[in-house]
C-alpha cells in the first residue's frame, strides 16, 4: 500500500525512514517507508508511506517491519491504510500483529449542480488570509476534531503554513465561517487527481462542537462545492471515518457516493516493551 502525497519532494531522512530490498540485478523488490513528521510525532504515532513486497514471503514483511521499528522507539503506534479488497496484504499484516483501528471511506461527487448557500443571520463566510488566519484555522480545526480518530493531535500554525505553500493549494479554496465576529467553522478545497483526472479534494471540514447539529456543516460543504464548480472542477472528492455516521449521512445526502473503502491498521509498539 502506497501513500503518494509529497513524493515530488520526498527524500529519506529522520522524518522519512526508508528501507528497500533488491535482487541480484539491483531491482527493488520490497520497500518500507514511514511518515514521521512533527504532526504525527505529536500524537506519538507514524504512518506508512509504503509497505510493499513483491516477494511473497512472510519473512520479507517481518524483516521490513523490524528494520523500520528501530526508528519508532519514542512512538506508541504506527498506522497503515489498506484497501478492503486487498485481502492478501491484510492477511500478511495481521500475521505481523497489526489490528484494525478504524475504517475510512473515499467518496466522490460528480454532480455539478449545487444548491444555494444561504447562511442564517449573523453568519458570514470569508476567505482564509495567509499570514493572518493561521491561528484561527488551528483553533477551529483542533476543537472540531478533538475526538475524531486519526485526527486527535492538534495542528499548529506551521502546519497551516505548509498547506498554503503546498502544490495543491488553491487561492480562496480555504474558507472560514464566522458567527458575528467568532470563527466557528473551516473548510478547505485543494487541487487533486483521481483516475488521472483533475478533481478538488475537500477537507478538513470542521465546526466547533457547540455549533454542530445546526446544518452549518452542510452549508459550509456547499460553499466549497460552489467554489469547485466556479473553478471548473467537474468532480469533488473527500474521505470520511467509518464511525462518523453524521458526516457520512451528510455527504450521501449532498450527492457523494462511496468509491473506495480502507481499513486503517495499527501496530501498537508498546506491546514490544
Amino acid at each position: 500500500m502506497v501513500q503518494d502525497e509529497d513524493l515530488n519532494e520526498f527524500e529519506p531522512n529522520a522524518e522519512n525512514p526508508t528501507y528497500i530490498i533488491t535482487n541480484n540485478q539491483g531491482k527493488v523488490m520490497a520497500a518500507v517507508s514511514l511518515i514521521m513528521d512533527d504532526y504525527n510525532q505529536r500524537g506519538r504515532s507514524a504512518r506508512f508511506r509504503i509497505f510493499h513486497s513483491k516477494i511473497k514471503n512472510p519473512e520479507c514483511y517481518q524483516f521490513l517491519l523490524d528494520s523500520i521499528l528501530i526508528h519508532t522507539k519514542k512512538l506508541d503506534k504506527i498506522f497503515l491504510f489498506i484497501p478492503l479488497k486487498n485481502k492478501s496484504l491484510s492477511k500478511s499484516i495481521e500475521q505481523l500483529g497489526f489490528t484494525v483501528e478504524r475504517y475510512s471511506f473515499l467518496m466522490i461527487r460528480e454532480d455539478l449542480d449545487v444548491p444555494d448557500v444561504i447562511f442564517p443571520n449573523d453568519y458570514t463566510i470569508k476567505n482564509f488570509r495567509p499570514g493572518r488566519d493561521e491561528e484561527i484555522w488551528c483553533d477551529v480545526r483542533n476543537a472540531g476534531f478533538v475526538s475524531l480518530k486519526g485526527s486527535e493531535p492538534p495542528i499548529t500554525p506551521e502546519n497551516v503554513k505548509k498547506m498554503v505553500s503546498s502544490d495543491d493549494y488553491l487561492e480562496a479554496g480555504m474558507k472560514i465561517l464566522f458567527h458575528k465576529e467568532r470563527p466557528i467553522g473551516v473548510v478547505r478545497g485543494a487541487d487533486d487527481e483521481h483516475d488521472d483526472e483533475p478533481i478538488m479534494n475537500i477537507g478538513p471540514l470542521a465546526i466547533l462542537p457547540e455549533y454542530q447539529g445546526k446544518s452549518l456543516g452542510r452549508l459550509l460543504l456547499r460553499a466549497s462545492l460552489q467554489f469547485a464548480r466556479d473553478n471548473f472542477y467537474k468532480r469533488t472528492i473527500l474521505s470520511v471515518n467509518g464511525d462518523n455516521e453524521r458526516a457520512k449521512e451528510l455527504y450521501r445526502k449532498e450527492g457523494f457516493k462511496e468509491v473506495g473503502a480502507f481499513a486503517c491498521y495499527q501496530f501498537d509498539r508498546r506491546t514490544l516493551l
